[in-house]
């Protein structure tokens, strides 16, 4: 697949800091000196960065502080020369207001850091939603040789003998309590025991998503994207990518020789097959607008979804299994072994072979938690992209995580226009609110939240738990967790905040969500939009957008259906 250039230490990029014989390079020298290194160090060698994400406020990459030595010396081992980078850690449990308000500020950083920094190639140590796809856009745009190290799922939470998964479990017993039929001491004993270890998520949510949409794409070692973060395979997984690295730089593979659009149609038919987050697909349109396929897009993600059955019977589109039943039963190889008539297997990968040649003979270990692709937890994908007047550019659900009678139905919205009013309203005994009715939030997308908060599982309101609903028709622009569930319509685009039919909804108007015929509708006369839409004002700029960089990203950020990437952060040249 790829040719080895010939190991000539001038032609590594390193060697314009370090090779010449001027005062520049000197202080080069000098200053690697003066940590401890010598000339033996990096003279001929590849020096490859590691970006690690890292931090004490990250509880899913806690053990990357140790996991980076692992990294290490499989790069020393190799030949290479390692130099770890700390990189913005986007920690999904405490940074406020959302992640994604800042998953482009880490893909500018790991570009900067790339760029700025004497290195050849780099690893890219990530996990936790965001920092996935951040570290994946920034070295696609700087395109020096790459891999991805995934964090891996943390061990099955456990509470009363109970099976617990993180996300997923945190709303379903949320609402027994706020239904009664849980006790306050239940819910302490819940939350001590529905995360046991460092990693991800061990749910199908968005970090157990993207990871195997980096190895879809060709991004990590076969394999990588299934271990446990606490299993010694783990370990040796990191080992491994250390050594590759440096052979994928004297064969100067590039994330661009990559990510061909046969890849990025591949981790659509994987995202399908996985029960994937929703956030898959702004996630994976971004990406593959960075890599110059700006044709990708949500017309992809339908098309597959008609093809490509839900065949991984994992939370929350699976009634009981998590991530590691799903390493034990063969793991993504295997699942990708059992699409692979949906698959490009001629797609490039970091091993320097093809996927075809990856997955070749993996076997499932557990039909029951990777199903035969005859015999899928649901016959379609996971997720379905939905247009109509209500949403011209698209919109989508999960219908495998939701209730089937809530795929085609109709009925009278009732409209909040903040978050903070929402939550007001919710639980209050006199909201006048059916379990037919329609929940919609608006100006919660890209630039009305700003950075498209997950906020668009609504809360089912309390009378209606206490009455034993569970799942009801929900609209937003916002996103989900991909640990959520539910009748919940995302990414409605173009956002309510720069005037999208969103914004022109009001409490009453009835409308119908047509799953099998990808619709959704308003049924307001086109005549009566009209007039609404000479009527309405813009919302006030949301808090913060004046300044810094959450005013950058409130000016530049792109809308939903194109990945909600900067419009300055389009591909870079070579």
């Amino acid at each position: 697949m790829t040719t080895s250039r010939t190991r000539d230490p001038k032609s590594l990029r390193s060697a314009r800091w370090f090779a010449p014989d001027d005062l520049r390079a000197f202080g080069h020298r000098s200053r690697a000196m003066q940590m401890g290194l010598g000339p033996e160090d990096w003279v001929g060698k590849p020096v490859i960065a590691i970006l690690n994400t890292w931090s004490e406020a990250q509880p899913c990459h806690m053990h990357f502080k140790s996991r980076v030595e692992d990294v290490k010396r499989g790069i020393l081992q190799a030949g290479g020369f390692p130099m770890e980078l700390p990189a913005l850690s986007l920690s999904e449990s405490f940074l406020k207001p959302t992640t994604m308000l800042y998953r482009n500020l880490l893909a500018m950083d790991a570009e900067e850091l790339l760029r700025g920094h004497p290195v050849d190639g780099v690893v890219l140590m990530g996990g936790c939603d965001k920092t996935t796809p951040a570290l994946l856009l920034g070295a696609i745009s700087m395109n020096l040789p790459a891999i991805y190290l995934p964090a891996g799922p943390m061990l099955r939470g456990n509470w009363k003998g109970k099976t617990l998964g993180s996300g997923s479990d945190a709303w379903k017993y949320w609402d027994e309590r706020r239904a009664g039929t849980i006790s306050d001491k239940d819910w302490l004993d819940v939350e001590a025991g529905i995360a046991r270890s460092y990693g991800t998520c061990m749910t199908m949510g968005t970090a157990a998503t993207m990871m195997a949409m980096a190895e879809t794409l060709g991004m990590s070692l076969p394999g990588a994207s299934s271990i446990p973060a606490a299993d010694a395979n783990h370990i040796r997984m990191a080992a491994a990518t250390g050594r590759r690295i440096v052979d994928m730089v004297w064969e100067d593979l590039t994330p661009r020789k990559i990510l061909r659009k046969e890849s990025f149609l591949n981790a659509i038919a994987a995202a399908m097959a996985v029960g994937c987050s929703t956030n898959a697909i702004i996630h994976l349109v971004a990406l593959a607008r960075r890599a110059g396929h700006a044709d990708v897009g949500l017309d992809d993600f339908e098309r597959a979804s008609r093809k490509v059955p839900v065949i991984a019977n994992i939370r929350p589109s699976g009634d009981t299994y998590l991530m590691e039943d799903f390493f034990y039963a063969g793991g993504l190889p295997a699942l990708l072994e059992q699409i692979r008539e949906h698959l490009d297997l001629a797609a490039p990968t970091v091993t320097g072979r093809s996927l075809g040649e990856n997955i070749a003979g993996a076997e499932i270990h557990d039909t029951d938690v990777i199903r035969p692709i005859a015999n899928p937890i649901y016959r379609e994908g996971a997720l379905a992209v939905l247009r109509g007047n209500l949403a011209p550019d698209g919109c989508v659900i999960k219908p495998s995580a939701c209730a089937p009678k809530f795929l085609k139905h109709t009925g009278p919205a009732l409209v909040f226009d903040d978050y903070p009013s929402m939550k007001a309203a919710i639980d209050r005994d006199d909201l006048d609110v059916t379990e037919d009715t329609v929940l919609i939030l608006r100006n919660a997308g890209p630039q009305g939240g700003p950075g498209m908060p997950e906020w668009g599982m609504l809360p089912i309101p309390q009378k209606l738990v206490q009455q034993g609903v569970r799942d009801m028709v929900r609209i937003s622009d916002a996103r989900m967790s991909g640990t959520s569930y539910g009748a919940c319509i995302l990414h409605v685009s173009p956002e309510s905040y720069v005037g999208g039919p969103l914004a022109l909804v009001r409490t009453g108007d009835r409308i119908t969500l047509d799953v099998p015929n990808r619709k959704l509708e308003l049924h307001v006369t086109a005549r009566e939009l009209a007039q609404r839409r000479k009527a309405w004002k813009p919302p006030a700029p949301p808090a913060g957008s004046g300044r810094g960089y959450t005013g950058l990203f409130h000016r530049e950020v792109l809308q939903a259906d194109e990945g909600v990437d900067f419009r300055f952060l389009g591909p870079a040249k070579p």
